[in-house]
């Protein structure tokens, strides 16, 4: 099995719109993965015991069950009852669903490690919820959460190939259809591999450099 150039050059077009497709569905998943996060996480917050229960039932449930289950369901089954998706905004959906839940521990965690004087304070000085919320503990909170949910978003890009099962033509999916195309395994699949390896490799450069930044000990 030898490697050939010419057959690289002319896959690679193809490759590289499917990283493109890859980066968007990575994209608009993260920003739903943080919006809703934050929500389970104010949510599991509330003063009324059944929506707490409720959105922790959900949480659990989505982290204790595989994605791919979760975009087959969302796939496949959907439709049963009239709902479809296109395979981009399925991916997004279950993508976004998914991480959420985890994200949705980060928040949970930097909030609690808000220091209960700042919520003493914040209450003597008679604001609003809102002006709490917005002004007194999310820019403590959010900062040393940031190298964590940043590992999120790398982990949520690496795991895109999985889209290809609900006929997303993102990069793996490309690469699998070039494959068998013209029964050549070893370029597409390797250029998948370094594909990733050179968008992940600046992710997570600058992940260790804001895990140095927001979690480095005073000295």
């Amino acid at each position: 099995m030898t490697w050939d150039w010419q057959f690289v050059a002319k896959i690679l077009p193809d490759l590289l719109a499917g990283l493109l497709v890859t980066i968007e569905a990575t994209l608009l998943g993260s920003a739903l993965a943080m919006a809703l996060g934050l929500f389970f996480a104010f949510a599991q917050r509330a003063h009324i015991a059944p929506v707490r229960r409720a959105v922790r039932f959900f949480v659990e449930f989505i982290r204790r069950t595989p994605l791919l289950v979760q975009l087959y369901f969302l796939f496949y089954i959907l439709p049963d009852v009239g709902i479809v998706l296109s395979p981009l905004s399925c991916g997004v959906l279950g993508l976004g669903l998914h991480y959420a839940a985890y994200t949705s521990e980060v928040y949970r965690a930097g909030i609690d490690n808000v220091t209960r004087g700042q919520w003493d304070a914040a209450k003597a000085c008679n604001l609003s919820d809102w002006h709490t919320w917005s002004q007194i503990i999310l820019p403590q909170a959010i900062p040393p959460m940031i190298p964590a949910l940043a590992n999120y978003f790398i982990a949520m890009f690496k795991e895109t190939p999985i889209l290809s099962v609900i006929s997303l033509m993102e990069l793996m999916g490309v690469a699998r259809q070039e494959a068998n195309i013209y029964y050549r395994y070893l370029e597409p699949i390797s250029m998948v591999g370094l594909l990733f390896l050179a968008v992940s490799i600046p992710g997570i450069v600058l992940t260790r450099h804001l895990d140095r930044i927001f979690n480095s000990e005073p000295r």
